[in-house]
């Protein structure tokens, strides 16, 4: 297969808002794709690379100098020999430099135009935005004729979107392929998320009982505490222990006083969910900030929701009630505070002592609810406060006054379909502390600039408090956010996750 295909594919993408049209043009070209071809051709499409970052800069990109060629010609392998090339030139210096230059050179001189900017975008990171993980879903399971469910769930347990596409796609039996990928201990899984609760009164007829206007009525449901902390996913095998990020980034070497304590518990193999947080003197909560920063000092307390797999026994289809109860057997005091089967008056208790202990919020999760990645129906929710967002940081203007030589209100976009809309702006709630941190990083992921703002890949979640959200024509989205401020950036969090326009809308009075 010719890049061009691949290009042409992304290029028909941009160009539509129809999730039909863009499930499309993906399936046909990923059904065009050879055996060898459909693991790379996936990776590009949802804006990535096999082989990760290869640590080519927007700088280097720009200065090559390379004539595009009048016909496409460039093949699929050609491309990915070349990203495997460029990928094991690691180290910086005039020698390392010369060489990717040398090599990037030869590459974007044997592109066409079109395909020339596609792979600068590529290499660049400007392709990454982790919304199109759905749309690829829907892609995969189009081209190979098969529900999205079976991808779906292949994906989550294999966390790799580009080998659950090579099992779909190259098999002669493709459900039979992807139903054999099951959880693997030492592979990371893909977490399941919660949907934020429109208050504890909405979220308990959602899912308790189905009258929880009784007061003396035991609902189906666990009220756990929400913890402002960084998530974890823990496996063992023997004395082996490692730990994933929510990103599913290994960070098992930052967290030795976990891998300790996992390493003690009574188990042969066990896969965990849970938060890390950094707590004061006291015992309360330290800010979230504090627990990202912990990391790696020895600090960090760990507390569990779930487990997914208990001594060569797969948990991940049981319903939450067992998992529970095998994670309290397994963890004791290590589970995370809560009440299983609540009154609602109890149910309403536990929300107020979790915030009296110093937490976020409280999580409220149907007993029956089986383990499912990403934020899929409304069995998990979450019950804060104040209203917050988590949004995407389009831009960032330069401030004026005493912000002067600071990059300061950032534009922020909330997820539509695999793209991302603008619905406000705020310079509200940064420190000086963070006015730094933003000039020093923002230009990292720079597209462009003009003399007044720069814009930047859709990668940076922000956590964003706001009073309301009213009906405006001033930004694409549609609405406008009331008093918002910038709470934390959650490093934690890919754009993937961040709430949708549907969301934000939501928030509206009725």
């Amino acid at each position: 297969m010719l890049l061009a295909a691949v290009v042409d594919a992304s290029a028909q993408v941009a160009a539509t808002r129809s999730r039909k049209a863009k499930t499309a043009a993906l399936a046909a070209v990923l059904a065009a794709a050879g055996p060898g071809e459909v693991r790379p051709v996936t990776a590009w499409l949802a804006g990535d690379m096999l082989q990760g970052r290869t640590g080519i800069g927007w700088r280097t990109l720009s200065g090559v100098d390379a004539e595009p060629a009048a016909e496409a010609s460039l093949s699929v392998d050609d491309v990915e020999a070349a990203l495997d090339r460029l990928a094991a030139m690691a180290g910086s210096g005039t020698g390392v430099g010369a060489r990717r230059t040398a090599e990037l050179t030869s590459l974007l001189g044997a592109a066409t135009a079109d395909e020339g900017r596609f792979l600068v975008r590529l290499l660049g990171g400007e392709l990454r935005q982790g919304a199109l993980e759905g749309l690829m879903i829907e892609a995969v399971a189009s081209a190979a004729g098969i529900p999205a469910d079976a991808v779906r769930r292949a994906f989550m347990l294999s966390g790799r979107l580009p080998t659950t596409a090579e099992a779909a796609l190259t098999s002669a039996d493709p459900v039979a392929a992807l139903g054999a990928i099951g959880l693997e201990v030492m592979r990371p899984v893909r977490p399941m998320l919660a949907s934020p609760g429109d208050s504890l009164e909405a979220t308990l007829a959602d899912l308790g009982n189905p009258d929880p206007s009784r007061r003396s009525a035991r609902l189906e449901i666990v009220v756990e505490h929400k913890l402002d902390g960084a998530r974890i996913q823990v496996h063992r095998r023997g004395d082996e222990v490692r730990v994933w990020s929510r990103t599913l980034h290994e960070i098992t070497d930052s967290v030795p006083e976990i891998v300790a304590l996992v390493r003690d518990l009574d188990v042969e193999t066990l896969v965990l969910d849970g938060e890390t947080l950094a707590v004061s003197e006291d015992g309360r909560p330290r800010p979230f900030q504090d627990s990202m920063k912990g990391l790696g000092n020895g600090a960090m307390q760990p507390w569990f929701f779930d487990c997914l797999h208990r001594d060569g026994r797969d948990l991940i289809d049981e319903p939450l009630d067992t998992r529970r109860r095998e994670l309290a057997d397994v963890v004791g005091d290590r589970l995370i505070p809560g009440v299983v089967r609540p009154t609602p008056e109890q149910a309403a208790d536990e929300v107020a002592a979790a915030l009296a202990a110093g937490q976020e919020g409280s999580m409220v999760k149907a007993l029956d609810s089986t383990y499912t990645a990403g934020r899929r129906g409304k069995s998990w929710q979450k019950i804060k406060p104040a209203h917050t967002l988590d949004l995407v940081v389009l831009a960032c203007e330069w401030g004026s006054g005493r912000r002067r030589g600071w990059l300061s209100n950032i534009h922020l976009g909330a997820r539509s379909g695999d793209e991302f809309v603008m619905v406000g702006k705020t310079f509200k709630g940064m420190t000086d502390e963070t006015l730094r941190w933003q000039t020093e990083t923002f230009p990292r992921f720079e597209t462009s600039r003009d003399s007044y703002t720069v814009y930047l890949r859709p990668e940076i979640v922000v956590e964003i408090e706001l009073d309301g959200v009213q009906t405006s024509t001033r930004y694409p989205g549609g609405v406008a956010l009331r008093f918002a401020r910038v709470v934390r950036y959650r490093d934690d969090k890919p754009a993937a996750e961040a709430d949708t326009i549907e969301t934000v809308k939501g928030l509206r009075p009725m």
